[in-house]
Parts: structure tokens; C-alpha cells; sequence
């Protein structure tokens, strides 16, 4: 399975990359396919380090003005022209979505991807990270989003909220038919 992380290039302290890390091996582990935003920093780095040294292939998705940034040794990079293309790669090249802890951009990301899921653009599973309580508030959010009629379909369509990383993977090998 390919599986698409979007998350922070951000040097960010244990409590978000310790999970980051066990996430990344069970990808590994199970012979999945990592597929990023390609930088070779920060939290990019941690997984795909972890997915690397557990044997899974990674497949990156740069951005030319990130290109000095892109992991060298990727399996596979493509550069984008911009975010926008960038995105949709990233869509593209994956089998489902992982959102783990960032920035506006993550959010940006997250958010475009669940839109398109709720027109019915794609039908992959979609799974938010919540390491540390990150997405709380925005779990609560999109709760009142979906009580006060906001949302078309049940949230539960549109994404899962995973506690860890081992739920994250059993959810993704689940909706896959992974036994």
C-alpha cells in the first residue's frame, strides 16, 4: 500500500516524534510505501528514516523552491511546480492518507483532501494522527461541523482520528482488505 503522510518539516520535540517514528516503521514493517512531501528535514526526516531503516520504499514529492531540501536517496522524487501540483501528486501516487502533526500547510493539506473526499473525488481512507492530543480541537470542531449540518456525509466518512500509530495501521490494512 502506498500511504501519503502529510506532516511538519519542523524539528519538534519527542511527544510528536516518537509516534511520528512507530508510525513510520509499521509502514516499513509491513512492506508499505512511504509517499511524502520528499524534504529530508525535521519531522519529514524522522519517517521517512523510519520507514528507510524498516525496509520500506519511500517515494517523495518535492516542490522547486524546496528542492535543496528533498531527501537525496529517496527511491523515487518528482518535483512539483507548486503546492497545488504538488497535492494532487501526492493524492495520486497514494493508496490512502495519513495526517500527522503541522502547520498551516498540513492543515491545508488535510482539509483539501477531505473536500475532495466529500465530493466523492476519491474514496481512500483518510486518517488524522491525533499524537499528543494534537487535533483535538479540531476533531471538536469538525463534530459541530457535522451536528450543526455543515457536513454532507458523517464524519466518519471523511476521516478517522487515530490515537497512535498502531490504530492508524490497523484502520489503512482494514479498509485495504490487509488481513
Amino acid at each position: 500500500m502506498n500511504i501519503c503522510v502529510f506532516l511538519s518539516a519542523a524539528d519538534l520535540d519527542e511527544r510528536y516524534t516518537r509516534p511520528a517514528r512507530e508510525f513510520a516503521e509499521l509502514i516499513g514493517k509491513g512492506g508499505h510505501t512511504l509517499v511524502w512531501g520528499g524534504s529530508d528535514v525535521g519531522l519529514m526526516k524522522v519517517v521517512a528514516d523510519g520507514v528507510a531503516e524498516a525496509g520500506g520504499r519511500l517515494v517523495g514529492v518535492s516542490v522547486e523552491f524546496l528542492q535543496s531540501k528533498a531527501r537525496a536517496t529517496a527511491d523515487e522524487m518528482v518535483v512539483a511546480r507548486d503546492l497545488a501540483e504538488r497535492k494532487a501528486l501526492l493524492l495520486a501516487k497514494s493508496d490512502a492518507v495519513v495526517i500527522m502533526v503541522g502547520g498551516t500547510g498540513t492543515l491545508d493539506e488535510a482539509t483539501e483532501i477531505m473536500e475532495l473526499k466529500k465530493h466523492g473525488h476519491h474514496i481512500k481512507p483518510v486518517v488524522l494522527l491525533n499524537a499528543a492530543g494534537f487535533y483535538d480541537g479540531l476533531k471538536e470542531q469538525f463534530q459541530r461541523m457535522e451536528k450543526e449540518g455543515f457536513l454532507p456525509l458523517p464524519l466518519t466518512d471523511l476521516v478517522f482520528f487515530a490515537e497512535d500509530g498502531a490504530a492508524a495501521m490497523a484502520y489503512l490494512e482494514e479498509s485495504a482488505g490487509i488481513q
